[in-house]
């Protein structure tokens, strides 16, 4: 009988309450609906797109050249006296290159597409092993402390999926007093409503969605001044 105790009392009989089938159906169709919501709602969610029309313009310098053209058309479109390109050493090709960030690459790339050298300010992050979106954040940072320079609002143009990440970890290193608006750049690797159906798009959101809640949660840096 439910409760009898076996084996010198070691362990005891329980009711267990399981689905007939038609539970199991009606929970698979529960969980189906469940992920289909995910699914459709992960990209739009991890490709944050809030751009203002004023403040600093920053620009992240490894996006790909098409993204590098937007942050181009940003600039004429609103005015902007000057952007700045921001990232760390080049990974790959370095040897092949004159450039040894991709904050030089960046601005490089930026004054081919037609912007003017006064225009274009590529500040350098050193190598680090892990946390390289908010290393580059910090080094822009400092940079502009030791301009005199004191930010109230940034626009930040990035890379897709990376922007909700990109602007979290620029928050977090430029304070709360900072408003950060962003514009995220499509990829053109993948239909961003459609990204499950390509290889490039399941390797970008997982991996983005990740790297997001890894930085949401468990990524505490030390206050910066």
């Amino acid at each position: 009988m439910p409760g009898d105790k076996i084996l010198r009392g070691l362990f005891q009989r329980r009711i267990v309450v399981l689905p007939t089938w038609r539970g199991w159906i009606l929970l698979a169709l529960v969980a189906s609906l469940l992920v289909t919501i995910i699914v459709g709602s992960l990209h739009p969610f991890l490709a944050v797109n809030t751009p203002i029309n004023d403040g600093l313009l920053v620009v992240e310098g490894w996006i790909p050249d098409y993204a590098l053209s937007v942050a181009v058309q940003e600039i004429k479109r609103n005015h902007y006296q000057k952007v700045y390109v921001t990232g760390g050493p080049i990974e790959y090709g370095m040897h092949l290159t004159p450039y040894r960030t991709y904050a030089e690459l960046g601005a490089a790339t930026l004054l081919k597409l037609g912007l003017d050298t006064n225009i274009v300010q590529p500040v350098p992050a050193p190598k680090v092993r892990q946390d390289r979106t908010y290393n580059g954040a910090l080094a822009l940072k400092r940079w502009w402390q030791a301009q005199g320079i004191k930010p109230e609002r940034i626009h930040l143009i990035s890379d897709g999926p990376h922007c909700r990440r990109s602007r979290l970890l620029f928050q977090k290193a430029m304070g709360d007093d900072v408003f950060i608006g962003v514009t995220s750049v499509p990829s053109s690797e993948y239909d961003d409503a459609h990204w499950w159906r390509y290889s490039a798009g399941v390797r970008t959101v997982i991996g983005e969605s990740l790297a997001y809640l890894y930085a949401r949660l468990l990524f505490h840096p030390a206050k910066q001044p």
